[in-house]
């Protein structure tokens, strides 16, 4: 498995010249390396756009990117470059989630997603070895991927793997917890929406608030209405400002303003 100490001395924000790839290696999925995607997306990087995402996933000492390194590739240009290689072995998969700069490690994600359909319990088992070391590591990442792993897996079973996320000290995977109940919600079921809802009204992350208000949102559109007023009654006097707001997003604005004024 490749370490991440082989990036760990670039800049931020500075691409690499492509060392690994040209025009004649293109592989078939089943054969292509890690190193084949790495170098696919540093030939495209952007320093400009690298700067950017570096402030825009908070990456400053403190924040909850803190360290996380950029190359500058957009993500509609990470998803294009990760269609040729669907059906990559998982080896090489996880080797790309072992990456220091972002875009591989969104490369990985992405690149578990498609191959769940395969081989699901692996890819379940290689996805939360992932996220439990570390390397689903950002909100894009953790949104790109817990609904369509997670979910899917865990929607005819035991759903205690959600408590458990639900109660880490991580807030990454706490958000995996919540977003993984996106699935459960376009099936018609909220209640483990609802159920970690009600564990993370004392969260002090605003990316947690926001990540369980989008869900209880969710959950008043696609399930019913009165499942999300049935949570606001019972707990809109103790759910943080951000949580709040975003549960009652798209309620009328007279019910919108009840509910913000109980806070």
């Amino acid at each position: 498995m490749r370490s991440t100490a082989n990036h760990a001395g670039n800049q931020r924000g500075c691409a690499r010249a492509a060392r690994f790839y040209t025009p004649d290696m293109v592989s078939t999925p089943k054969t292509a390396r890690a190193a084949e995607v790495r170098a696919a997306l540093d030939e495209l990087g952007d320093p400009v756009a690298a700067t950017f995402a570096a402030r825009y996933f908070k990456t400053g000492p403190g924040q909850y990117g803190e360290g996380d390194l950029f190359i500058g590739v957009r993500v509609p240009v990470v998803r294009k470059i990760v269609r040729r290689f669907r059906g990559m072995p998982l080896d090489e998969i996880d080797a790309l989630l072992d990456d220091a700069e972002h875009e591989h490690r969104l490369a990985g994600v992405l690149l578990l997603v498609a191959a769940y359909r395969g081989s699901p319990a692996e890819v379940v088992d290689r996805y939360l070895a992932a996220v439990r070391r570390g390397r689903v590591n950002n909100w894009d990442l953790v949104d790109a991927s817990s609904e369509f792993i997670l979910g899917p897996w865990l929607l005819e079973r035991d759903r205690s793997l959600l408590r458990e996320l639900a109660a880490s000290d991580s807030l990454w995977e706490r958000r995996v917890a919540v977003l993984a109940t996106f699935e459960f919600i376009r099936h018609g079921d909220a209640s483990s929406t609802l159920e970690l809802a009600e564990m993370l009204l004392g969260d002090r992350e605003d990316l947690m608030h926001k990540a369980v208000g989008w869900m209880l949102r969710e959950a008043g559109k696609r399930v019913s209405p009165e499942v999300l007023l049935g949570f606001l009654d019972a707990h809109a006097a103790a759910m943080p400002r951000t949580m709040l707001s975003y549960a009652t997003e798209h309620l009328d604005a007279e019910v919108r303003a009840r509910y913000r004024a109980m806070r």
